[in-house]
């Protein structure tokens, strides 16, 4: 994609306020529920650009679990969709973990209500996890590793070319502690992201939007939103006080969260400390060639 390519970001239609008893308060409501839709569509828009996510005749397969990051991911796709410059196909996909309760008619039947092309993959990943999960212990590492499995295999099985990914800013920001803190290692979620095997490229489109305004976004569209019983309940969750950490310095500090997130986009390696990333044994050979470089230009 190009770099002159920009996505309309005109909002569509507002739901209807209609029945705020002030016509003014409905008025701004709608006002602010348009700012906030066309911020989430040009943060999107410059994500796709910025990153080469999505080119002409992709097929975007976009994991769909039925919480506010994925289901706010795919309506502003769809309305970017409409007025990109490029030609792309969008294919929901919905993993059933088989987890006890889960509403499986939910999401058909939004699915159903909104037009859009989708799968119901069936994975019982839930006992597995279940069984292996040694008491006491958090289900993410291998719940993650298996819904991926099976997620980038079935995006093989239907063509898709691009697998889209509901992780938004603070995500980010909070795998870059997680890995800082438990890890020994720097790094996070990057925006776009080819597979070790080299066969699916990952892209995150929600990379540059705050989890404020997504939770915003999807209480004002009234998603169904299906909970999830299997992660987020679980107690001791390291990501949870990350995330808490987080919220109270952006509450202490407002814009520390949104600066953080632009060092992540401005690494210098020479800075750090990473002997693959930067050749610091070769310092004094660069500093002689620099010397040397500065002599020619002074006998010339």
């Amino acid at each position: 994609m190009q770099d002159a390519v920009t996505f309309d970001p005109r909002p569509a239609e507002a739901p209807s306020f209609a029945d705020t008893p002030e016509p003014a308060a409905a008025a701004k409501a709608k006002r602010e529920f348009n700012k906030l839709q066309k911020r989430l569509r040009r943060q999107v828009g410059n994500a796709i650009i910025d990153f080469g996510m999505i080119r002409e005749g992709d097929k975007v397969m976009v994991c769909l679990s039925g919480g506010k990051d994925s289901y706010t991911m795919l309506e502003i796709l769809r309305n970017l969709q409409r007025n990109a410059p490029v030609d792309f196909s969008l294919v929901a996909v919905n993993l059933d973990q088989k987890q006890p309760g889960f509403p499986e008619h939910v999401l058909p039947e939004y699915l159903d209500g909104i037009g859009v092309d989708y799968h119901i993959l069936e994975r019982d990943t839930y006992s597995v996890v279940k069984e292996k999960t040694p008491e006491g212990k958090t289900t993410c590492a291998l719940c993650s590793r298996l819904r991926r499995g099976s997620l980038y295999g079935f995006a093989e099985q239907i063509g898709a070319t691009k697998i889209a990914l509901g992780h938004h800013r603070e995500d980010i920001l909070e795998t870059l502690f997680l890995n800082m803190f438990f890890g020994g290692s720097l790094k996070s979620m990057p925006p776009k992201l080819l597979s070790d095997d080299g066969r699916n490229i990952v892209i995150r489109p929600l990379a540059y939007c705050r989890e404020a305004d997504i939770a915003e976004f999807s209480r004002q569209m009234a998603f169904p939103i299906i909970p999830c019983n299997l992660c987020g309940s679980q107690p001791n969750l390291q990501r949870q006080v990350v995330k808490e950490m987080l919220a109270e310095w952006e509450a202490k500090h407002p814009g520390r969260l949104e600066s953080m997130f632009k060092a992540v986009t401005n690494v210098a390696p020479s800075q750090l400390a990473d002997r693959e990333l930067f050749d610091f044994a070769g310092l004094e050979e660069k500093q002689a060639k620099m010397q040397a470089d500065r002599i020619d230009l002074h006998n010339e």
